[in-house]
């Protein structure tokens, strides 16, 4: 299975799907990277491990982004799309094209502290404020929505007293780093059925 992951950071969890598929753990290949800012470290580790990338800059395009985004994917014309870490909302011309094959990995439970502007650390820190006792986070298909896709996977990690925004993002990154290698298996495995809302691992 030929994959195409798309990350906008540091790319700490496009290094775990390519962990993964050198240990042997993930039966598939990555086919190119992409990402939406120019110099995010992720791009360095695709050079690092000689995986193709791809700067589609959306501040840089503006008006074009989507169009010329949309032309890098079908150029590319995987398998699956794998956003680890990658902050732009994708239009409804790729979802649709790709339906059911685009996996998203968010640093909370959903549907709590998801959806437009809820990214990165400002998540980290809506949980403190809001108080909540447990926090995680979520893997699952995207759809024309923001966060709102059928849930593949969920993970649950305790909020402490004393933990602070970075120290909640540090528990929940540890987290992404074993679920989402673990998504992307089960999609290579073609072991993934979506029924309505729901996704069923055969």
């Amino acid at each position: 299975m030929r994959l195409l992951v798309m990350a906008s950071g540091n790319g700490t969890d496009f290094q775990s799907i390519i962990d993964g598929i050198k240990s042997g753990y993930i039966n598939a290949e990555i086919a190119a990277l992409i990402s939406d800012k120019e110099g995010a470290y992720a791009l360095k580790r695709a050079a690092d491990n000689n995986i193709p990338s791809i700067c589609v800059p959306k501040k840089k395009l503006k008006g074009r982004f989507y169009e010329e985004l949309m032309k890098v994917v079908d150029k590319i014309n995987p398998d699956g799309i794998i956003l680890a870490g990658f902050i732009t909302i994708l239009n409804e011309e790729i979802v649709n094209k790709y339906q059911n094959k685009i996996i998203n990995i968010h640093p909370s439970l959903i549907p709590s502290f998801c959806g437009k502007g809820f990214y990165g650390i400002n998540v980290h820190k809506a949980v403190i404020e809001y108080g909540v006792k447990y926090t995680g986070c979520t893997v699952h298909f995207v759809d024309a929505g923001a966060d709102t896709g059928p849930i593949i996977l969920q993970e649950v990690v305790k909020v402490e007293d004393n933990d602070t925004p970075e120290t909640v993002a540090d528990k929940v990154l540890k987290l992404e780093h074993r679920l989402l290698p673990y998504a992307v298996k089960l999609f290579a495995e073609g072991r993934l059925k979506v029924e309505g809302r729901k996704v069923i691992i055969i």
